[in-house]
């Protein structure tokens, strides 16, 4: 399936039952709210899937279910966040024969890997397989920076085309046009700063809090590109409080907490990770319930799949 970096792609959610088992019906739901909403694109198993604690057969298991579910309607991502190149290679190979659209790919895991050791990584799984790939660069948490140099090294190789971009450096996606025009698509991977990225020409968003607010992050992506930014801007002011829960350790948490609160997600997640309780968890709900008191009302035709927009 061939398919277009922009739009919103969320960074889906996986979801457990109570006896700690993959909840495909919980699942269905929230991907049903989401493909009404409008969104692009699914990825699976990101850090927000709780990729770290899935065993390689629920993660396979969960590409063919949503492969099947979403019946081609929009691309299906698989995430490979692997120790090994070993490994990364055959889970790109396996992405392939259960039907993934494409990779989200991350350099090693658990070992700081220098630009030689990251280039060969990266190179190595995009030989590997004809799946368009989209390099996370996310220096902040994983430690490791895939640079420009490094990403003019990349662009050898016409299957790695975009990158998620998560330096949480706005300008990044200046420089990444400057040096290689259009060569690279860039996708905004942090929430709150979604807006200023995309503003200055990031061509999509892979979403976090668009699993519990599918359609005020729609809104506010279409709004920017057909250029009526002061409606897109009144809207991501109000959603701003929320979106910074995507960027605390207990994103998965909070971000789960807040699908309950909207009525499309389980609050169910796997251990090591708990559920947040006491203080905590009534702040987060309070960020939650603030912004569900003020829900603003979308303009038409900024979300749904059929939805368009007049150009400003």
């Amino acid at each position: 399936m061939k398919f277009t970096w922009k739009g919103v792609f969320p960074a889906v959610t996986t979801k457990f039952t109570d006896n700690d088992e993959l909840d495909f019906a919980a699942f269905d739901h929230n991907i049903t709210a989401q493909l009404e909403a409008g969104v692009d694109g699914f990825i699976l198993g990101g850090s927000l899937g709780e990729a770290s604690v899935l065993s390689d057969e629920e993660k396979f298991a969960l590409l063919k279910h949503t492969v099947e579910f979403v019946d081609g309607k929009v691309p299906v991502l698989l995430n490979i966040a692997e120790q090994t190149t070993k490994a990364a290679v055959a889970c790109a190979k396996k992405a392939l024969d259960y039907g993934a659209s494409g990779l989200m790919l991350l350099p090693p895991m658990r070992y700081k890997s220098d630009d030689n050791e990251t280039l060969a990584f990266l190179t190595a799984v995009a030989k590997s397989t004809p799946l368009p790939i989209m390099i996370y660069n996310n220096p902040v948490d994983y430690k490791i920076e895939v640079t420009l140099d490094m990403f003019a090294e990349l662009a050898k190789y016409d299957n790695i085309q975009a990158v998620k971009e998560s330096t949480r450096d706005v300008s990044n996606v200046t420089r990444m046009i400057n040096r290689f025009g259009d060569r690279f698509k860039i996708m905004t991977g942090v929430d709150p700063l979604a807006m200023e990225s995309l503003v200055m020409g990031a061509d999509g968003w892979v979403a976090g809090l668009v699993d519990a607010f599918p359609k005020e992050t729609v809104a506010i992506y279409r709004l920017i590109k057909a250029n009526r930014i002061s409606e897109a801007l009144a809207i991501y002011r109000w959603f701003l409080p929320v979106l910074e829960l995507d960027i605390h350790p207990k994103l998965v948490q909070y971000i789960k907490l807040a699908e309950v609160a909207t009525g499309i997600g389980t609050e169910n997640v796997r251990a090591p990770r708990l559920k947040v309780e006491g203080a905590e968890r009534e702040k987060v709900l309070k960020t939650i319930n603030d912004a569900l008191a003020l829900r603003p009302k979308l303009p038409e035709g900024s979300w749904g799949r059929v939805g368009k927009l007049q150009t400003a």
